[in-house]
């Protein structure tokens, strides 16, 4: 009897290590053949949050898990289309199949395209396996208890690479050079190395040296692309599972408690940090999952139409492109044009900024800071920028002081320096605010707006929000949807008047 094949179609788990889709397939295939998948799908690329650098990622990822699928003896199938349309065609070629991949909590485009797909699955016969892959919970009722299960998962041993059985007949496309003609144009800087190996020799290098200043230096631009872990990107695109990163952390703390050398108990203390860093990282993504629509809408109504009918344009240009006359706002916006990174803090103040100095609509800028960020995560990233932009009704507002950030982070200027040549010759006393200069180099703009004007209105105009009759009750039913529990079970609920309290934040 002709057994039937197994369809891993590899989406954002571009791995053979601690898969669970696949090791399933394999599993259940009995000696049927294994087809691992990979689609590039057009439409996914013209979104606009994709980018070429997103892209120059993943093909070196692509071609490195083509090198390891073959070596295991079932080479990657690369098809260019539609989903279901790939797909159909497989069903031509291979006969009924079953299909296996991970949960992805993606982009909208991605969950209209996942239904697509099941739906087709369910109008052909085919059974679509999903499997998590990381601490995001599908069909989450509650969350309370979630951390408790994202822990459970966190300490099953990683699945070791399975044995499987190829078809080397199927025909594969080649990874082009660009994904679609509008990104072949974009002009982007460099990109970090993708790929397994690039993304294990970064963890290695961080848990064995680089994570030593890892608290030290996290908020500082320039300083922290050394010692954070920058494993963003390999996680993002699944080159490393969470779960393999996690265990690996605390494997290397265990190893330093005990130890009597002080230097020993404060590596652990900064490898701790980031371990509860990679916690939040589970639980924003958990948010997009839980409530698809936060990519789009205001997680507080409240806060709709708020800035889309203020939008300017010469606001967002200047901001986009890093000519704003604040000299660390605008190296920040250069640097990620250059490289596509930058660490959390200074990413939280460029959205404050954007969001309550030029009063730009989060819809707008997200998608824009999106093609910048090599590590785009979906769930992170809109989750975030509703933070920072202050709509949630459950978050303090944020507002970054741009000056007070420039002379705390980068007190010497010397990424400044780097990233805004215009300002080299500029003497420290002036950097961070040469409009005060007598005669402002020539080719860098005074500034777009003022910040305590700008500010003040910022605050007076989600305090009208906050005074809203029910904002305080559609705030519980938000944080009761998407909150963390990390918090004490007797804490007062917000209020209007707690909200607008908040407001004096000016960091």
């Amino acid at each position: 009897m002709t057994r039937t094949p197994a369809v891993v179609w590899f989406k954002r788990d571009l791995r053979v290590e601690d898969h669970a889709a696949l090791c399933a397939a394999a599993e259940e295939a009995e000696g049927a053949p294994l087809v691992p998948l990979y689609i590039i799908e057009p439409d996914l690329w013209q979104q606009p949050d994709a980018s070429l650098r997103h892209w120059r990622y993943l093909q070196g990822a692509l071609a490195e898990l083509q090198q390891t699928l073959a070596q295991h003896g079932a080479p990657l199938v690369i098809r260019r289309d539609g989903a279901v349309d790939v797909l159909a065609a497989l069903r031509e070629a291979l006969g009924p199949f079953r299909l296996y991949s991970h949960e992805e909590t993606g982009n909208g485009w991605s969950f209209r395209r996942d239904l697509a797909v099941a739906e087709w699955c369910c109008a052909q016969g085919i059974v679509w396996q999903e499997f998590p892959s990381h601490g995001v919970v599908r069909r989450l009722k509650s969350r309370d208890g979630w951390a408790s299960l994202r822990e459970q998962r966190m300490a099953a041993p990683p699945l070791r690479a399975p044995a499987f059985t190829g078809i080397d007949e199927l025909h594969s496309d080649a990874l082009p050079d660009a994904p679609s003609p509008a990104l072949a144009r974009m002009v982007i800087g460099d990109v970090q190395a993708g790929g397994r190996r690039e993304a294990l020799r970064t963890l290695e290098s961080f848990l064995k040296e680089r994570g030593r200043r890892y608290m030290q230096t996290i908020s500082r631009p320039g300083v922290s692309a050394r010692h954070c872990s920058r494993l963003s990107a390999h996680i993002a695109y699944g080159a490393l599972s969470v779960r393999e990163v996690e265990q690996a952390t605390k494997a290397k703390i265990r190893s330093l408690s005990g130890n009597p050398d002080p230097e020993a108990a404060a590596f652990a203390r900064n490898l701790a940090a980031f371990l509860s860093r990679l916690a939040w990282r589970c639980h924003f993504v958990q948010k997009l999952e839980q409530q698809p629509e936060i990519e789009y809408r205001c997680m507080h109504p409240a806060f709709e139409g708020l800035r889309e009918s203020q939008f300017r344009e010469d606001f967002f240009d200047a901001w986009a492109q890093g000519r704003t006359g604040y000299p660390l706002v605008d190296a920040c916006m250069r640097s990620l044009h250059e490289n596509g990174w930058l660490t959390f803090r200074m990413r939280a103040m460029v959205v404050s900024f954007a969001s309550y100095h030029l009063w730009l609509d989060w819809r707008q800028t997200a998608p824009f800071l999106a093609t910048l960020f090599t590590d785009y995560e979906p769930g992170i990233h809109y989750a975030q920028f509703q933070m920072q932009s202050g709509v949630t009704g459950i978050n303090a507002v944020r507002m970054y002081n741009p000056i007070k950030q420039s002379l705390e982070q980068d007190p010497h200027g010397r990424f400044i320096r780097r990233f805004v040549p215009e300002l080299a010759q500029v003497p420290d006393a002036f950097l961070h605010e040469p409009w005060r200069l007598d005669a402002l180099p020539a080719d860098y703009p005074r500034p777009i707006v003022a910040h305590e004007p700008a500010i003040r209105q910022a605050r007076e105009a989600l305090a009208r929000c906050f005074r809203q009759d029910g904002f305080a009750d559609e705030a519980r039913r938000v944080r009761r949807q998407l909150g963390s529990r990390a918090r004490p079970a007797n804490r007062r609920p917000r209020t209007a008047r707690t909200a607008e309290a908040q407001l004096r934040l000016d960091l």
